[in-house]
């Protein structure tokens, strides 16, 4: 009999979620679809800000970046070792 009890009651506790998730899963779903174009257009909207800010007339150039000028020292080739000449000998 406990047994027989228990279905009857799952049974009817999954009919009753089947029905409200009929009723109530569409509404969220609307919400969370609003929220996520809400972001995307806030996003869409800094991007075009940023664009106009940082927008210049065509043909302008810009230099973000200028290494710095100190001297870069060369290793000294005198401490390097012994060269030697090379002749290329033809032999006819």
């Amino acid at each position: 009999m406990g047994f027989i009890r228990f279905l009857i009651i799952a049974i009817f506790v999954i009919y009753i979620l089947r029905v409200l998730a009929r009723i109530f899963l569409p509404f969220l779903f609307k919400k969370v679809v609003n929220n996520m174009q809400e972001k995307m257009n806030k996003q869409q909207a800094g991007y075009q800000q940023y664009q106009q800010k940082n927008s210049k007339p065509e043909g302008t150039l810009s230099v973000d970046y200028v290494p710095p000028t100190n001297p870069v020292k060369k290793p000294r080739l005198d401490n390097a070792g012994d060269f030697v000449d090379y002749e290329e000998v033809k032999e006819k």
